[in-house]
């Protein structure tokens, strides 16, 4: 496994595995399968209502806690978010079933970040989160948060692949020292990416599959990649995709398939703020 090393030491594998969208009854079943495969790291959140399923499977795992990466994500917290922020991260620890979590992440730029950001500040100095960082930030947000707060975010987990590669974007947070990470990677197969003839070509020259070529595509740049399968055979094809490179030419051939627009949804569209800050989870 690759490692890249965060803004304080740590470090996190290239590649892990995420659980975005696996019910809850099937969770253990594909994490037990992972962690057998080889991954390390772990990637929920409160919000994905699975985090049981993965607790239930490292603690049946019998792998060493400091062999592990767990990944876990606030939600939007009511006021006064210092205190709700500080009793969802430990409901969290204690549905994973862990005594402290690798990385945490604010999972959206909305609600009290401030508040939310200051507890989590207070959970890293404690020990219960070796890193803390965001998800779904822009531009704009992310470089509010660091000129106005003592920590700088680790990580930043967005919305990254081929058809929106956020190149000038990670620049940008390499410069901060903020890691990149990649949610949907694959697109959700948009666009039909798994059957796009560009991707296909350039797996044939390498002997891989397009899934395996979007990997070592995030991974060579440097973005924390988290594929999301429920098949044993997927999840290892998923994991073997270190033991190539693309070359200049190959790259340079997939950032033309940069659209510059998610395929998901904008953080700054009305609605979409709307909507995602008066979700609530339920305790």
């Amino acid at each position: 496994m690759q490692y890249t090393t965060l803004n304080n030491g740590v470090e996190m594998p290239l590649l892990g595995f995420g659980v975005y969208q696996i019910p809850a009854d099937d969770t253990e079943r594909a994490v037990s399968e992972a962690l057998a495969a080889g991954y390390r790291l772990l990637d929920t959140a409160a919000a994905y209502g699975n985090e049981e399923a993965v607790g239930c499977a490292i603690g049946s795992s019998g792998i060493a806690r400091e062999d592990l990466f767990v990944t876990t994500k606030l939600w939007v917290q009511d006021a006064p978010a210092e205190d709700n922020t500080r009793r969802a991260a430990e409901t969290s620890l204690t549905k994973l079933g862990l005594d402290h979590l690798d990385l945490y992440l604010m999972h959206q730029p909305y609600g009290d970040v401030y508040g939310q950001w200051r507890a989590m500040e207070s959970l890293h100095r404690e020990g219960l989160a070796k890193a803390i960082g965001v998800a779904n930030f822009y531009p704009d947000r992310l470089l509010d948060l660091i000129i106005n707060n003592e920590v700088t975010p680790a990580v930043n987990q967005i919305e990254t692949h081929p058809f929106f590669q956020r190149a000038d974007y990670q620049e940008l947070m390499r410069e901060h020292g903020v890691q990149i990470q990649s949610w949907g990677g694959f697109a959700e197969g948009k666009n039909d990416l798994f059957t796009n003839p560009l991707l296909t070509e350039i797996g044939k020259e390498h002997g891989k599959s397009v899934a395996q070529v979007v990997l070592r595509w995030l991974t060579q740049r440097g973005v924390v990649a988290i594929p999301k399968s429920v098949r044993a055979e997927r999840m290892a094809e998923n994991l073997d995709v270190l033991d190539f490179e693309l070359t200049d030419e190959q790259m340079a051939r997939i950032a033309t398939l940069d659209t510059g627009a998610s395929l998901f949804f904008d953080h700054h569209d009305p609605e979409i703020v709307a909507w995602i800050s008066g979700r609530r989870l339920e305790a």
